[in-house]
C-alpha cells in the first residue's frame, strides 16, 4: 500500500511543481492572509491539482491542506499538504520553495514527499523504508562539533515574545557555529538536515503541513522526532522537538493551543546537546510567560 501512496504523492508533487515553475515567468500578485503571510493563485492551483489526484485515487481518504483546510470524512488515512511552502520566496523570485505532501495512517506519517524548487530535487521517505533524494539514500551529517556546524532556522509571522526570543537564539547560535541560515521554507530546512547539508534546525509556531512530510524524511535519514518534553511527536500537538538519536532533557515547552501551532527544534549530534540546552535556558527565561 505504501508504494501506491508514494507513487501518487510523487506524481502530485511533480504536477504541482510544474504549475509553480510555469508561474515563475508570470506576474505574481499575492493576497495577504496576515501582514506578512502571503498566498497566491499559484498556491491555490497547486493545491487543487494535488487534492484532485488524491480524491480520484483514494476517495475515502481525508485531506488537510494549508489553503482550503479539511476535506473528506474521518479516515485512518489523512493527507497533509502544503502546496507551496515558501510562498514569500516564490513571490519575490527567491529560489527556495517547495511542494510538501505527507500521508498519515492513524496520525503517523507513513509516506512523505518534498519537491524542492526550482532545483527540482525530490525528497522521499516511507516509514521503515529509508529516505532518499532523487532515488539516492540520504543520511544526516556526521559532524560532531558545534563550532563546525551550520544551522538553519525560521521565524513566524507574528512578532511577539517568541519571535524576539528566537532572535536572541539566532544571535547566540551565530556566535557559536559557522553560521545560521534562514531560508524561509521549513520543508526544505528539514530536508537539508536529513541529507546533511546543515547540522541542525529549530523553529517556533509551525503548522502540521509545515512539518508532516519533513519530519518523516528526517527520521528515516537517521534523525528522531519528539515533542519538546521528549514524548512521542504528533503533528497535531502543540510543541515538538526533532533531533538525532540523542536525549535532550530540560527543554522548554511553548504551548500555543489557541493557534494549534508547534515549536520544533532539530539537533543532529549528541555533542551539540549540552550547548543547545544551555542556550535554551536563556530562551526559556524570555518566553516562559507566553
Amino acid at each position: 500500500m505504501n508504494n501506491d501512496l508514494l507513487t501518487l504523492a510523487k506524481r502530485a508533487a511533480r504536477d504541482a511543481g510544474q504549475i509553480i515553475l510555469e508561474a515563475l515567468d508570470q506576474p505574481r500578485e499575492p493576497d495577504f492572509k496576515g501582514q506578512t503571510d502571503l498566498v497566491t493563485e499559484t498556491d491555490r492551483q497547486a493545491e487543487e491539482i494535488i487534492i484532485s489526484l488524491i480524491n480520484n485515487a483514494f476517495p475515502d481518504h481525508a485531506i488537510l491542506a494549508e489553503e482550503s483546510g479539511s476535506h473528506g470524512n474521518q479516515s485512518e488515512y489523512q493527507w497533509v499538504i502544503d502546496p507551496l511552502d515558501g510562498t514569500t520566496n516564490f513571490v519575490h523570485g527567491y529560489p527556495s520553495f517547495a511542494v510538501s505532501i505527507a500521508c498519515l495512517i492513524n496520525s503517523v506519517p507513513e509516506v512523505a514527499v518534498v519537491l524542492e524548487l526550482p532545483a527540482n530535487r525530490l525528497f522521499t521517505a516511507t516509514h521503515g523504508g529509508g529516505a532518499f533524494v532523487d532515488g539516492v539514500p540520504i543520511r544526516v551529517s556526521k559532524n560532531t562539533q558545534l563550532n563546525r556546524s551550520l544551522l538553519v532556522t525560521g521565524f513566524g509571522y507574528e512578532h511577539g515574545k517568541k519571535w524576539e526570543a528566537n532572535m536572541s537564539l539566532f544571535k547566540l547560535f551565530t556566535d557559536k557555529t559557522q553560521g545560521v541560515r534562514r531560508l524561509g521554507a521549513a520543508a526544505i530546512d528539514l530536508c537539508h538536515v536529513a541529507c546533511g547539508i546543515v547540522d541542525g534546525f529549530w523553529e517556533f509556531d509551525l503548522h502540521p503541513w509545515d512539518t508532516a512530510a519533513g519530519i518523516l524524511i528526517v527520521s528515516e535519514s537517521g534523525g528522531k522526532v519528539s515533542q519538546m518534553d521528549g514524548n512521542q511527536y504528533n503533528i497535531h500537538k502543540n510543541h515538538i522537538l526533532a533531533k538525532n538519536k540523542i536525549s535532550i532533557k530540560n527543554l522548554i515547552q511553548v504551548p500555543d493551543k489557541k493557534n494549534k501551532r508547534a515549536s520544533i527544534a532539530i539537533i543532529t549530534h549528541k555533542s551539540l546537546e549540552k550547548n543547545f540546552n544551555n542556550l535554551l535556558i536563556i530562551l526559556f527565561s524570555n518566553i516562559s510567560s507566553v
